[in-house]
């Protein structure tokens, strides 16, 4: 069994609005409800093996609050209370707040030392691990293509800024406004040509060991498990390595607060979680996904609902 919880955003702030300015958000409240998942999770029986936070664990506000830090450790340390692995993917709002080289030094750098883990790209913070027999996990880096985190004199911040500029026009290149494809938006990103051939290389190997695999990374990679918007930019060329491979069972992402789920045509589970940031102080939005020969079921509390995904 393992936790699962998605943009918790979390800043010592006053409650406020989305971009949009219609739906509400709950800076504060969201660490009361991080603790106490944790606090459900710790009562567990039998105990889970790990959590996998989905990315957004503290929102772009502390950037311009000069906050980040002290937001984070506070996070961080609601996590540490459990005696078991966190498995962090990074989203927009980690990269709002800070470079990747200094997330790569942080808390939420759980990929392990030594390069056999993850791509060959240090900065890449994909990695791979078996946390129970025949089960592996793949942690995606969504952001790996991106104009977010990097150094603007980088080659990688110039070639994300290119296929950016040639995909939205718009001035805000926040705004999906007449994009024929709408996930090209600044606050989304990619996967690198080198980080989809070393997913392929994983799950090939994953193939030939008869493994089950459950992928996570902070933005969904199918277009039936979000909206139009909230999508990596070549979520396509994602799933078309899952697809020409078995041992997939279920992706797991964040990013769109309502969540989403559909079973693709491969027999893929893809679940987005609901966002912690956006629900309410009475409610909560985490779940514990209890892994079978057969299927996993999540067990969901609040806004997440259960679901059973037969393999």
């Amino acid at each position: 069994a393992f936790g699962v919880i998605a943009d918790i955003q979390f800043a010592d702030a006053e409650d406020g609005h989305d971009f949009g300015g219609s739906r509400r958000r709950y800076y504060r409240h969201s660490l009361r409800l991080l603790r106490d998942a944790v606090r459900a999770w710790a009562a567990e029986s039998p105990p889970i093996a790990f959590v996998l936070q989905l990315g957004d664990s503290i929102d772009g506000l502390n950037a311009r609050r000069g906050e980040a830090e002290g937001a984070l450790r506070q996070v961080l340390e609601a996590l540490g209370r459990l005696p078991v692995p966190v498995h962090h993917a990074w989203g927009n709002h980690e990269l709002y707040n800070f470079s990747r080289a200094r997330l790569a030094q942080s808390g939420l750098c759980s990929r392990p030392a030594g390069a056999a883990a993850g791509p060959p790209d240090g900065l890449c913070q994909a990695y791979h691990c078996s946390p129970a027999a025949r089960l592996r996990l793949v942690v995606l880096d969504a952001y790996d293509l991106s104009i977010l985190g990097r150094d603007p004199d980088s080659p990688r911040y110039e070639e994300s800024l290119r296929l950016l500029r040639e995909k939205n026009p718009n001035e805000d290149l926040n705004s999906p406004a007449g994009l024929k494809e709408p996930q090209f938006v600044a606050f989304n990103g990619g996967f690198s040509q080198a980080q989809l051939d070393w997913f392929d290389e994983v799950l090939k190997s994953s193939d030939g060991n008869q493994e089950k695999v459950v992928v996570m990374g902070h933005l969904p990679i199918h277009p039936d498990a979000s909206d139009r918007v909230c999508l990596a930019w070549n979520y396509e060329a994602a799933l078309s390595v899952i697809h020409s491979h078995r041992c997939v069972v279920c992706v797991l992402a964040g990013h769109l607060h309502d969540g989403g789920y559909c079973l693709d045509s491969h027999g893929v589970h893809h679940l987005t979680l609901e966002g912690v940031i956006e629900t309410p102080p009475e409610s909560n939005a985490f779940g514990t996904i209890y892994v079978y020969e057969d299927k996993m079921i999540l067990k969901g509390r609040g806004r997440i609902a259960d679901r059973v995904m037969q393999f």
